[in-house]
């Protein structure tokens, strides 16, 4: 929605509540789809929120706005709702969409809403929330549409048709007499294949499938790769659970960007931030500060060891800020390009050396740019002070190796937390900002006594 488009509406929506407009309000909804609203409410009061949600008269419709809502929003209207009126808008939905709303509410609440539905409901809705939310189980549709291996084109067509309602049919799934999936085709190859052509004859049977507790990312990673509309969900046995679609993985897909993006910030990965009151934002920030404020003491410290050296050559220090700061840019480039890999799939710990070499050898040509480029910057505008040309070398020098570790750091740290199962975009961040600042002065001041002071 375009930002004149949303203003408009928001604007409408006030206005005629203000008015008490009850019938124009409801007519206005009716004419909003259910994802503008969504974006909407992040701007309504609660009181705003509540009113429009209670006008909103299709239990369809309002299914499918709590599905759009943010989390901290969806919990604000429902967790004080009618237990029965949630029921009756949870089977608006379908079944994977169900599970998900269930578990974004209180384990009172959903229980009870469970309790309401019949055993069939109930028996469905309990075998998905077994699987975690971010695995294949937890996103699946279950209990797709298949068909018989020994059906004809002619009846797989005529049963298609049959189908009152079905979930994104992107493809018809096969499978044998004991119910294991053993083939797939897509509606264009059905529908161009000849009528009597049994489907066993005319279906690919070089299948790719996940397991239930297939983490989602994983999950997203082999639809991206294979540019599938759906994927089959399957048990130890090949026996057909559900289907993950499209729509869910491009769900997926945004989460885990954005919760990526969060956590490489240091903001924390709650997708919801901005919602939030400071009182709660700050107390999420602090933890993630604390790492580099840390880092900044220790930076301090080295510097102090160092007072002689800085007090008798005070242009030193005036090379700190640009030295750290190119370092710890460099590193969280480095660090931020190895993150993506590792979650495309295209970078992992096997491809340890090539990887490393390539950084470095990015890191040392940035390296010998800018620290030729700060040599000639000390040496023009600072030209007539004590020892320039030694200063200029020694920051020129500084600045390459600053890079150069700060790339190679950048690199390896995501690769060591992915192996050692700790999620590199959460600590990435703070280790690579932190390490790059402290070894950069270190080295930079190290270098400067040596030179300066011991001859």
């Amino acid at each position: 929605m375009l930002d004149r488009e949303f203003m408009l509406l928001l604007t409408s929506f006030r206005r005629l509540l203000r008015r008490n407009a009850t019938s124009a309000v409801k007519k206005m909804i009716r004419k909003t789809h259910p994802a503008d609203l969504a974006e909407i409410f992040r701007s309504f009061t609660d009181l705003e929120r509540e009113t429009i949600f209670d006008y909103i008269e299709d239990v369809h419709y309002k299914a499918e706005l709590i599905t759009e809502l943010d989390d901290d929003i969806f919990h604000e209207l429902l967790t004080n709702y009618a237990t029965e009126k949630i029921k009756d808008i949870i089977m608006e939905l379908p079944g994977d969409d169900q599970a998900d709303v269930l578990e974004k509410l209180p384990d009172e609440i959903e229980q009870d809403v469970i309790n309401l539905l019949n055993k069939k409901e109930s028996r469905e809705i309990d075998e998905l929330l077994k699987y975690s939310p971010e695995s294949a189980g937890g996103l699946m549709v279950p209990l797709p549409f298949k068909l018989h291996e020994d059906s004809t084109a002619r009846e797989a067509v005529e049963t298609v048709q049959s189908q009152e309602d079905m979930e994104l049919v992107f493809y018809v799934y096969i499978v044998d007499q004991d119910d294991r999936l053993t083939g797939v085709l897509s509606l264009r190859e059905l529908l161009s294949a000849k009528p009597n052509d049994q489907l066993k004859n005319i279906m690919r049977k070089e299948l790719i499938t996940v397991k239930p507790g297939t983490d989602q990312e994983k999950v997203a990673r082999i639809v991206s790769r294979y540019d599938f509309l759906a994927i089959p969900v399957v048990d130890e046995g090949n026996h057909l659970l559900g289907i993950v679609t499209i729509d869910d993985i491009i769900d997926v897909l945004r989460e885990e960007a954005t919760e990526d993006f969060l956590q490489m910030a240091g903001v924390g990965k709650d997708r919801e931030i901005l919602l939030k009151s400071p009182g709660q934002a700050v107390k999420m920030r602090f933890p993630w500060l604390f790492a580099t404020f840390m880092g900044g003491v220790i930076a301090s410290l080295i510097v102090m060891q160092f007072e002689t050296l800085v007090t008798k050559f005070a242009l030193l220090s005036s090379f700190i800020p640009i030295i750290a700061g190119m370092g710890g840019n460099v590193g969280i480039q480095s660090s931020t390009i190895i993150v993506r890999g590792i979650s495309t799939g295209r970078i992992n710990f096997k491809k340890l050396g090539k990887v490393i070499s390539r950084q470095m050898f990015i890191g040392l040509a940035l390296g010998l740019l800018y620290g030729a480029l700060l040599t000639v910057f000390s040496m023009i505008f600072y030209s007539g002070r004590e020892a320039i040309y030694s200063l200029a070398g020694i920051t020129g020098f500084s600045l390459l190796m600053a890079i150069l570790i700060a790339a190679t750091v950048g690199t390896v740290s995501p690769l060591i937390f992915d192996r050692l199962k700790i999620d590199p975009a959460v600590a990435t961040g703070p280790i690579v900002t932190t390490s790059v600042d402290i070894l950069s002065v270190s080295i930079y001041l190290t270098t400067a006594f040596l030179l300066l002071m011991s001859g």
